[in-house]
């Protein structure tokens, strides 16, 4: 059985704002079950392990999916989120998919966490598809190939843009501008309309712009996978 790696952030609070934030439920719930439901095992991971925090914002009734109130209702995927594996704890043989979900959280803890940028860089370079959506990209400027760039150099890459962020009203509580650090690391950022679905793949590199472009991601990563797309 194909196996799929999922990552979130364990950071909950949004800057010095005192608000709370977390992981965005679409980003993981959407690709969770795309993924599943093409035969792959799932893990989930965060940052600190255990339960990851949620940002209330993605679970309000304008923005709850489908596939989040599956997810609630799932007695097995809550319990995966309930008691996740700490991220340097892993080991990245054996995955197929590694996928990290967005949410503000993940702007402050999972660029500066120095056993995910390696696992990333590892998974990649062995050949798994690496997937973010989102905030998600963040957590790829951690990451550093054996040759010594950063995994998004020279590489379309898609992400939260910069103004999205201003949309939103974030773009001075955000530690940097996700549309902006990509591009100093040398990534090919492009993006769509706000809060329309974009999403790319690059090889084995896949990264969707926001919450709308999360089913897409799915899709293209099970392609560049090399397994069916679930329609």
């Amino acid at each position: 059985m194909p196996k799929a790696l999922i990552i979130l952030t364990s950071h909950a609070k949004l800057g010095d704002t005192g608000n709370p934030t977390g992981f965005y439920w679409e980003e993981l719930a959407a690709p969770y079950w795309i993924l599943s439901d093409a035969g792959y095992h799932i893990e989930i991971a965060s940052i600190e392990g255990g339960r990851p925090p949620a940002d209330p914002s993605s679970e309000t009734d304008d923005v709850v999916t489908d596939e989040v109130r599956r997810f609630w209702a799932d007695d097995a995927a809550m319990n995966r989120l309930a008691n996740t594996e700490k991220v340097a704890d892993l080991q990245v043989s054996g995955c197929d998919i590694v996928f990290l979900p967005g949410g503000h959280g993940t702007m402050w803890d999972l660029p500066a966490n120095e056993a995910l940028g390696q696992l990333l860089a590892q998974a990649f370079e062995k050949g798994a598809v690496v997937g973010a959506v989102c905030h998600g990209p963040a957590g790829l400027l951690g990451a550093t190939l054996s040759n010594g760039d950063p995994l998004v150099k020279g590489r379309r890459v898609a992400g939260f843009s910069n103004s999205e962020e201003e949309a939103v009203g974030l773009s001075t509580t955000v530690p940097f501008l996700l549309e902006d650090r990509l591009k100093e690391l040398g990534g090919e950022y492009s993006a769509g309309d706000n809060w329309t679905s974009y999403a790319l793949a690059d090889g084995k590199l896949v990264t969707g712009q926001n919450p709308q472009s999360s089913a897409e991601v799915a899709r293209m990563m099970l392609a560049a996978a090399d397994l069916p797309t679930v329609i």
